[in-house]
């Protein structure tokens, strides 16, 4: 039997930059593949040709072993290869139903017809656990719910290859087994499912075989079960990892407590939160997408309704919030959503470091050659690869959030939140990502960090408090932190 879809020496190229390297590789039906690889390392790229998102430079997809060209991702869906964005490819002014069937409206008399449509968008959410109104915007769906929305939207389209880039990276445990479930299921369908994922437990458990990619090349192709986790994360990086977490040292004895917070209200999401962190302590948050973590900070921070009867950061009162003015009090905050919230795309690199510290830039007159060594400095101390020529959108996901961390940095805060510092990035990324979190505590600076792995909290942090429906469900010290003790106080079975 031919192969089902594959790639004949694919070539990619972005101007003088070559991304990809004659990659070949064919998928049989019914399998389910783990595509691994650091990020830039051409994964996404290779998964965007498949999907008619990217022209190859060279090389071809071929389908039944015969070449073919895709115009768009239009025509590459006409063959039941569909692609689950990392980043979300929604209209976040239509409804849910509008979103599922966009390009593919349903007509009835020449009319679009809202209630087969909206009947249909209900069954393709219900199969992926989302039980919400099918009119319901897109713009008022919270992050969890939108990664739902793409993955019914991709059902509906009866793909026979379904391209997964990141699909468990904002959701529940129980979201997410629910995806396991239906990835079987399609399996079982005989449809072929490329899994993306920095998530070595996860593909591990949901995969038959694994491709690894390294500098635009395929370097590996093996049996999952032949390969340990620690043997996939060290040939995506082409050396052998050492720990990834950094020695943790004690928070130093009578350290001051550099934030206080005394019963914050963030209306429908948190009530009664009260918590301090001192110098030199990792403090992390935990609990199920929805238990108002997020919410929590952007109410503290002003960036969303919130009352709050005290806020202390280093010993000051901090009572008219806003993030200007916690920055000027030495707080700073790196939202969840780096490309909505965390930096301007469009910008050039320089310019997204120095926009939080400008006053040291411009005196009066910007300095470009400030910026540039600043940017020289940063990439030395965060590990950045950068041209300070290209815009922020053209970096891969692990030197967005670098820059992201390094431009809140930037003011030189005392206080640090960090909410889901490593979301989408790879593991070698991860390990620059928490010693840099390690370093930030033994400067002496308070540390808040909010994340959905637990690994990641128990790893780092001297204390986690875990949140369920907007509360402090409980307060973990650091030698009670075990997977299974923060999943039962979040799901409240403790």
């Amino acid at each position: 039997m031919n192969p089902d879809v594959g790639f004949q020496q694919v070539t990619k190229r972005f101007g003088p930059v070559q991304v990809l390297h004659g990659v070949s590789f064919a998928f049989a039906p019914g399998r389910v593949y783990g595509v691994l690889g650091e990020n830039g390392a051409g994964k996404s790229t290779l998964m965007k040709i498949l999907a008619g998102y990217e022209p190859a430079s060279e090389g071809s997809v071929e389908i039944g072993g015969q070449a073919v060209s895709f115009r768009g991702p239009r025509d590459a869906e006409a063959e039941g290869i569909v692609m689950i964005h990392q980043e979300f490819n929604l209209a976040d002014d239509l409804s849910i139903a509008q979103n599922i069937f966009l390009g593919h409206e349903l007509t009835r008399h020449g009319l679009l017809d809202e209630r087969a449509m909206a009947r249909r968008a209900e069954a393709a959410m219900r199969s992926v656990g989302l039980a919400c109104d099918p009119g319901r915007r897109v713009r008022d769906l919270i992050v969890a719910e939108k990664q739902l929305v793409e993955i019914a939207k991709a059902l509906s389209r009866n793909a026979r290859v379904l391209v997964m880039d990141e699909p468990t990276a904002t959701l529940t445990p129980s979201e997410t087994e629910r995806l396991f479930a239906l990835i079987a299921q399609l399996r079982g369908q005989g449809a072929t499912v490329l899994y993306i994922s920095h998530k070595l437990d996860e593909v591990e458990r949901i995969t038959d075989e694994v491709l690894v990619m390294r500098d635009g090349r395929l370097v590996a192709h093996r049996p999952t079960g032949s390969v340990t986790r620690q043997q996939m994360a060290s040939l995506m990086v082409g050396r052998e990892l050492s720990d990834l977490f950094p020695p943790r040292q004690p928070v130093p004895e009578g350290a001051q407590a550099l934030l206080k917070v005394r019963d914050l209200q963030v209306p429908g999401w948190a009530q009664d939160v009260s918590f301090q962190v001192r110098a030199g302590e990792i403090l992390g948050f935990a609990g199920l997408v929805g238990a108002g973590r997020t919410e929590l900070f952007e109410g503290l921070l002003g960036l969303r309704p919130a009352s709050c009867a005290a806020v202390d950061i280093a010993g000051r009162p901090w009572t008219r919030r806003s993030p200007r003015s916690a920055s000027r009090l030495g707080l700073t905050y790196l939202s969840e959503d780096r490309k909505g919230r965390g930096l301007h795309l469009r910008m050039g690199v320089p310019e997204n470091l120095t926009l939080m510290a400008l006053e040291r830039y411009a005196q009066p007159w910007l300095d470009p050659a400030a910026e540039r060594a600043a940017l020289k400095q940063a990439s030395e101390a965060f590990g950045i690869r950068a041209a300070a020529g290209v815009p922020a959108s053209a970096l891969s996901g692990g030197n967005q959030q670098k820059l992201a961390l390094a431009r809140v940095l930037q003011p030189q805060p005392q206080v640090v939140v960090l909410d889901e510092p490593t979301r989408g990035v790879d593991v070698g990324a991860k390990r620059d990502i928490y010693f840099l979190i390690r370093r930030l505590a033994d400067e002496g600076r308070a540390v808040v960090i909010v994340s959905s792995e637990l690994l990641e909290l128990i790893g780092l942090c001297h204390r986690v408090i875990v949140m369920r429906q907007g509360r402090m469900a409980a307060e973990l010290p650091q030698d009670q932190l075990t997977e299974e003790l923060l999943i039962a106080h979040a799901t409240g079975t403790h």
